[in-house]
């Protein structure tokens, strides 16, 4: 028994690894002695007992011990994986710091856009570099992106910020409102002090603020139907517009430009996201919405409400739609975007429905 317990106690000194190999020896040795000594019916009792008992605590063991390798295994490929010059300079002696080093400079949008990544975006965008659909190829194609967001409102906040962080080169924000009071209870883009400010130009400075990296262009104004030209600087249109009208002109210079539109909608408690893409086999927003909504069917958001969280949700998933298509990550085949597709989620109920929708032959917006 003396034997037994200074085993176990050696065992512990090496960690639980020690413990199970310990107790797996002591088991194994109380086995073979009762095996020995026969047939008599306490010795059999005996037997089934410590075969059990023991077995069932080196099971706990062994899955105890092996949960806490793969946690630190993890932690050490978290720390190290798609940024191989961090073990370079983990193993690189240290140089000695200069007397009184000058500040440094705050890192701006890079010049070449098309080059590789610098150390400093390695470090901020290295959990998508990891992701093995995305990776440091689709990193140099969100910054290589060009997006125009029209509306900074409580779709374009979430868009906005998103984007912004996942590291698109080049946004421009188009809004001609001012931020109000009623619009912090869901434009978290804002505050207290950007009230009365316009809502371009304080989104565009909240954005510089959360990623240097990223050229932001505030535009004061709405977008229009004969916004072509506009449009089609651009590689993709996120509209988080809330009127019909606005929705119906930021199509209509898409369809015109060819540029795909990410579109979502909120309105109490459901939104819906779609992307309209007529130049490659999709509808436009025209094919499924050709006529503006009766008066009173479709109220806005002032005056029917909408629920504080539900621009995030759909926001977030319209920033997530983006990026997989900037990316290239649907474009590969790892994934699958909303190209006729639509998403319609009803938070009251927390329901996510997934539609496909179709062109609409003899729609007078895109001729399909």
């Amino acid at each position: 028994m003396l034997g037994a317990v200074a085993a176990v106690l050696t065992g512990w000194r090496f960690g639980l690894r020690g413990l199970a190999v310990a107790v797996a020896a002591v088991w194994l040795g109380g086995v073979a002695w009762l095996f020995t000594r026969g047939g008599a019916s306490g010795d059999l009792a005996r037997f089934a007992w410590w075969t059990v008992t023991g077995g069932a605590l080196l099971l706990a063991l062994g899955y105890a011990a092996l949960i806490g390798e793969l946690r630190r295994r993890t932690r050490d490929a978290g720390a190290t994986a798609g940024l191989p010059y961090r073990a370079a300079l983990a193993q690189a002696p240290a140089a000695p710091l200069p007397p009184n080093p000058e500040p440094l400079a705050e890192p701006g949008p890079p010049a070449d856009l098309s080059g590789p990544l610098s150390d400093d975006e390695l470090d901020r965008y290295a959990r998508h570099i990891v992701l093995r659909e995305l990776g440091g190829a689709g990193q140099r194609r969100l910054r290589a992106a060009r997006l125009l967001v029209v509306g900074a409102g409580g779709l374009g906040a979430p868009v906005l910020l998103y984007l912004a962080a996942a590291g698109v080169g080049r946004i421009t924000v188009a809004d001609d409102d001012t931020v109000s009071l009623s619009n912090l209870q869901r434009q978290v883009i804002f505050g207290t002090a950007d009230i009365g400010r316009p809502k371009a130009e304080a989104a565009a400075e909240a954005m510089r603020r959360l990623n240097p990296h990223v050229t932001v262009s505030p535009l004061v104004r709405r977008i229009t139907a004969d916004d072509t030209a506009l449009v089609a600087d651009h590689d993709l249109v996120l509209d988080g517009t809330d009127s019909f009208a606005s929705r119906a002109a930021v199509n209509a210079a898409c369809v015109a430009a060819r540029v795909p539109l990410l579109a979502g909608a909120i309105a109490q408690w459901e939104g819906q996201i779609a992307l309209y893409d007529p130049a490659r086999g999709g509808p436009c927003l025209a094919c499924l919405f050709p006529e503006p909504p009766a008066p009173g069917l479709a109220l806005s958001c002032a005056e029917a409400g909408v629920v504080g969280a539900l621009p995030g949700i759909i926001g977030s998933s319209m920033a997530l739609e983006a990026i997989k298509l900037l990316a290239g990550v649907t474009g590969s085949g790892a994934g699958e975007g909303l190209r006729e597709r639509m998403v319609l989620i009803d938070g009251l109920w927390g329901d996510t429905r997934r539609l496909r929708i179709a062109a609409r032959p003899g729609c007078a917006v895109c001729g399909a």
